[in-house]
């Protein structure tokens, strides 16, 4: 009882993140109106900074004009109040929320540097001291507006990889109802109905082929290059495309619970959930804003004090403004977005942003063998032969066709990928806990186990033979009219791809281990053949995460690769748990990365993103506190005995300049290739 009440809390709290993560997600940027709404209000600021910009005195001394009308300084007033409270809006909003959560940032930033020019300017109009900064303001708020609307839709932009998935699902079905094809949306599909898919056309929703052969193409959706042979049984993702035959799919999974809904689901709560990264954007936003704000005083305390009030306020307001950390707000959460996208369209999908950014530490990763390394079903691996290959492989086959047993279905799956196909067999027996027999083109064939070595007394002299049984490999005889023509080899078959996975971890300096449940004979002949450094061997279910903890005692950080189910608590203790082959179940709770395809090789694919994501991050923090490095002094007038003086509004556009770097920075993560 105690097992399962704990189990559905956890359950239970994970939804109630969920919700959450989605309400939060839509206070903070409901980004289409978000986006309109810095439009709207950039356009109309605009509008009214014309006029703000025609009766200022210092542009018409620019410019060299002179244009004069009653109540000049209260109209640009009333113009500048309106551009203040209603294009500055979304950063007083940003100022007052920031300060509530007692974390003063970039909101802070712009909206005292709009407000200290806004007031001061509201009072030398009233009581006619000093100057105001009415045409700065109004350019400041421009600027900061099209800088945010650039930001927001950057951000929009990357999250689109979303919206292209969300194409990727068909729209309508071929319905199977009463002997009749009838048309339906797919959002109508209930479980258990079946459909007709023809090629050239996508899967309507996840399901099982009941008839038909045809090779689907699932590339969109797992990464998976080669088309896949989908026969009676197969198994079928909606939105994957049906090439060449007809099928007859049955549908298991609709709307909510399809693979592609859950992958988006995972890629929406990826996108969103926060990272070490952006803490370290925030807190240097932070210090930005101390620093900001230090440099702010000083600069005026400084410039009054040297006796030029009005100059200083200028300064002021312009350190203010260039230390807006817009790139800064911008840094981690593009890449993020841009990252998740790339993984998701490699089959890799990461439900734990942290456990990602870990794994550009990781030194050490684990495979579960059987299923990871292994393709966790039997398969004949050496064939030794007394006699012609082909001869032999045809008596095999030929007796083992009409046996159910796993040795006998290996052998001749074995042989018809040969190219060898069974022969008539007369007599056909099977021997019981020894093996089977048959007459073939009049010869007599036994196949089986080495006891029926002894029924014929045949005496084992050959070494290779011996070596493959102490490598832990089943060795079945096949022996032809009382002579052993031959033997099969057979085990648990390694992947190809598994032969690449270790040998690119190794080349980036990982050490790999693996874990099995079997016999250290097999354990020590597979690490070998793959170069693995270490192995565990007949190391029980429960006992997997005691490993993992093992190496991580020793220094390690630690990847997990298993498949997800008998292996979850050695993926929870993992630093990053990796769950591989999980096709279309996403809903593995225990892993921090899911891996659809069911290539050991995709591990070191992650490792690879999560560096160059890191990497990116930290190039964007750069610039963009970088620049305010550079700056800040030139603002505060530190060179302007050598005529080298930024205006708040030049501060405001080389601002957002550094953004537009940081946000086509990010974009090159998308070229290099993965």
């Amino acid at each position: 009882m105690m097992e399962k009440s704990g189990h559905h809390h956890h359950h239970s709290h994970h939804k109630k993140n969920h919700t959450h993560g989605i309400k939060h997600s839509h206070e903070k940027h409901d980004h289409s109106s978000h986006i309109e709404d810095f439009k709207r209000r950039f356009k109309i600021s605009l509008v009214l900074t014309i006029p703000v910009l025609i009766f200022s005195e210092t542009i018409q001394n620019w410019f060299g004009f002179s244009l004069t009308i009653p109540f000049q300084k209260e109209i640009l007033l009333l113009l500048s109040s309106v551009i203040y409270f209603y294009g500055g809006y979304p950063f007083l909003k940003g100022l007052i929320s920031e300060i509530k959560e007692r974390q003063p940032g970039m909101m802070t930033l712009i909206g005292t540097a709009i407000s200290v020019a806004f007031i001061y300017s509201a009072f030398s109009v009233f009581f006619g001291f000093g100057k105001e900064f009415f045409w700065e303001l109004a350019t400041l708020i421009d600027v900061m507006l099209i800088g945010h609307y650039i930001e927001a839709k950057s951000v929009l932009g990357a999250s689109k990889a979303l919206e292209e998935l969300v194409k990727i699902m068909p729209t309508t079905a071929h319905l199977l109802k009463n002997g009749e094809i009838v048309e339906i949306p797919v959002r109508d599909l209930k479980q258990g109905d079946i459909v007709l898919v023809k090629p050239g056309e996508k899967i309507p929703s996840d399901g099982t082929v009941i008839e038909g052969e045809s090779y689907v193409n699932e590339s969109l959706l797992t990464g998976e290059s080669k088309p896949i042979l989908k026969r009676k049984g197969s198994n079928v993702i909606g939105g994957s495309i049906n090439q060449v035959g007809m099928l007859k799919v049955k549908i298991e999974k609709t709307g909510e619970d399809t693979y592609l809904s859950q992958v988006i689901k995972l890629v929406k709560e990826a996108q969103e959930s926060k990272s070490k990264t952006q803490d370290l954007a925030n807190k240097t936003a932070g210090i930005l804003f101390y620093t900001a704000m230090i440099a702010g005083v000083v600069t005026y305390l400084y410039w009054t004090l040297t006796g030029y009030p009005d100059f200083a306020l200028e300064r002021a307001v312009t350190v203010l403004v260039i230390a807006c950390p817009h790139a800064l707000g911008l840094a981690v959460p593009l890449v993020v977005a841009i990252s998740t996208s790339i993984t998701a369209k490699n089959g890799i999908l990461i439900r734990d942003r942290r456990a990602f950014e870990q794994a550009k530490d990781l030194n050490a990763v684990i495979f579960d063998k059987t299923g990871t390394l292994t393709e966790g079903k039997f398969g004949v691996t050496d064939v030794i032969s007394y006699v012609d290959k082909n001869d032999l492989l045809k008596y095999a086959v030929s007796v083992e066709i009409n046996s159910e047993h796993i040795i006998a279905k290996a052998v001749v799956e074995y042989a018809k990928n040969e190219g060898v196909e069974p022969l008539d067999v007369k007599d056909y027996k099977t021997i019981p806990g020894k093996g089977a027999f048959g007459i073939v083109e009049g010869k007599e064939v036994f196949i089986g186990s080495p006891g029926i070595l002894h029924k014929f007394g045949i005496k084992l002299s050959d070494d290779k033979i011996r070596k493959l049984q102490s490598e832990g490999k089943t060795v079945v005889f096949v022996i032809v009219n009382g002579e052993l023509a031959g033997a099969f080899a057979l085990s648990d078959r390694i992947k190809p791809e598994s032969y690449k996975a270790v040998k690119q971890l190794k080349e980036m300096g990982v050490k790999v281990f693996m874990l099995t449940g079997d016999a250290e004979e097999v354990a020590r002949s597979v690490s070998q053949e793959l170069g693995i450094d270490d192995y565990f061997a007949e190391v029980l279910p429960h006992e997997k995460a005691q490993k993992v903890e093992l190496l991580k005692n020793q220094g390690y950080k630690v990847g997990m690769v298993g498949d997800g189910i008998n292996d979850a608590p050695a993926l929870v203790t993992a630093d990053v748990g990796i769950a591989i082959g999980a096709g279309t179940d996403v809903a593995i709770e225990s892993a921090d990365i899911i891996l659809v395809k069911n290539d050991p090789s995709d591990v070191s694919k992650i490792i690879k993103i999560s560096k160059r994501t890191y990497s990116k991050m930290v190039q964007n923090l750069w610039w963009a506190a970088g620049y305010n490095i550079v700056a800040i002094p030139l603002a505060a007038g530190i060179l302007y005995n050598f005529g080298i003086v930024i205006q708040p509004a030049v501060g405001a556009v080389l601002m957002s300049i550094s953004t537009v770097v940081v946000a086509l920075n990010s974009q090159t993560l998308r070229l290099s290739d993965v």
